[in-house]
C-alpha cells in the first residue's frame, strides 16, 4: 500500500490544534457492535468486495468533499486503516486523499480500538496548545465551517475549559443522509451528541483523546455546550451502519431532498446532488 503524506497540517506553536479523526474500515479489537471472533475474521467482513465498495462511494459523496470545503484549512484529518489493508483498496484511498493536504492516513495492526485511536490522534498533538478533536465515520460530512466555529466557540468558553481538563462542543442542527443513483435522501435532526457534530476540546498535556469516552455519555465525564448553528453535520445512513445492526432498530424516515433540500447540501457541505447520482451509477 502506497503511504500518504506524513506531516499533515502542522500546528506546532498555534493557539488552537484542530484534529479530526476516521476509522476507515480498520479492523479494531473492540469498537463495534457486530462481535467477531477473532481479527482475522472482522477484516474479512470489513473487506467484503461490496461493504468496501459502499464505503468508498460514500466517502467520496459526503466525507470528502465536506473536508475539502473547510473554511479554515488549519487542521489534521487522520485516516486510520489495518496495516492488512488490500493494497487495491489502499491505492484508492490514497489517490482520493491525494488532493487533500490536511489528510494523513495512519496504518496499524489491530487493537483496542480506543487505545489504537488514542495513539494516532496523540501522533499529531501538540501538547503545548488547546487541541479541538472530532471523529467522523466514513459516511459523514460536516459543514464548510466546522473548524471555523470550532476555533471560535472554543475561544469563547476559555474560562469554561480552564483547569477542567476538557469540554465537549456539541452541534445538534443536522440531516441524517443516504446518497444513491437516485440522488440523496434524508431528514432533519435535532439530537445531542451525534457524533459527526460533535468534538472536545482539551488542555495542553492531557493525554485523554476525543476516542476515550462514549459519546452518548459524555456528560457524565465533562461540562457540555450544546450550539445552536446551521445544519453542521450530515450523519450517513446504509446497510453497513454499525449501530443499526441491532435487533429492532427501525429505518429512518428518509426522503428525497427537494431544490431547497439540494442547495443546503450544496452550500453547506459542498455535497452535490449530480456528483452523487454519478458517484453510484458508476
Amino acid at each position: 500500500m502506497q503511504k500518504a503524506r506524513s506531516e499533515g497540517t502542522e500546528a506546532k506553536g498555534k493557539v488552537m490544534q484542530v484534529i479530526g479523526i476516521c476509522r476507515f474500515s480498520y479492523p479494531a479489537i473492540g469498537g463495534f457492535q457486530v462481535h467477531h471472533e477473532t481479527p482475522a475474521a472482522r477484516a474479512a467482513y470489513l473487506y467484503d468486495p461490496a461493504r468496501m465498495e459502499e464505503r468508498f462511494r460514500y466517502f467520496e459523496a459526503f466525507t470528502l468533499p465536506s473536508i475539502r470545503a473547510q473554511s479554515d484549512p488549519d487542521f489534521t484529518f487522520l485516516v486510520v486503516v489495518g496495516d492488512d489493508l488490500p493494497d487495491r483498496y489502499g491505492e484508492r484511498l490514497w489517490h482520493l486523499l491525494e488532493d487533500i493536504p490536511q489528510a494523513v492516513i495512519q496504518e496499524y495492526p489491530p487493537g483496542p480500538h480506543r487505545e489504537v485511536m488514542k495513539q494516532a490522534i496523540n501522533s499529531r498533538r501538540d501538547h503545548e496548545s488547546i487541541t479541538l478533536q472530532f471523529r467522523l465515520d466514513d459516511d459523514d460530512a460536516v459543514g464548510r465551517d466546522f473548524v471555523a466555529r470550532l476555533r471560535t466557540e472554543a475561544d469563547t468558553r476559555r474560562d469554561a475549559l480552564s483547569g477542567k481538563r476538557h469540554i465537549a462542543l456539541d452541534f445538534r442542527n443536522g440531516y441524517i443522509a443516504a446518497p444513491g443513483p437516485d440522488g440523496i435522501h434524508a431528514m432533519r435532526t435535532d439530537k445531542a451528541f451525534m457524533t459527526a457534530g460533535l468534538a472536545v476540546a482539551f488542555e495542553p498535556r492531557v493525554r485523554s483523546t476525543v476516542m476515550n469516552y462514549s459519546h452518548v455519555r459524555l456528560g457524565r465525564f465533562m461540562s457540555c455546550f450544546h450550539i445552536d448553528s446551521p445544519p453542521m453535520y450530515v450523519r450517513g445512513h446504509n446497510r453497513w451502519n454499525d449501530s443499526r445492526q441491532a435487533e429492532g432498530i427501525e429505518p429512518e424516515d428518509l426522503g428525497p431532498l427537494d431544490a431547497a433540500g439540494q442547495a443546503i447540501f450544496r452550500d453547506r457541505f459542498n455535497i452535490d446532488t449530480e456528483a452523487v447520482r454519478r458517484t453510484f451509477r458508476i
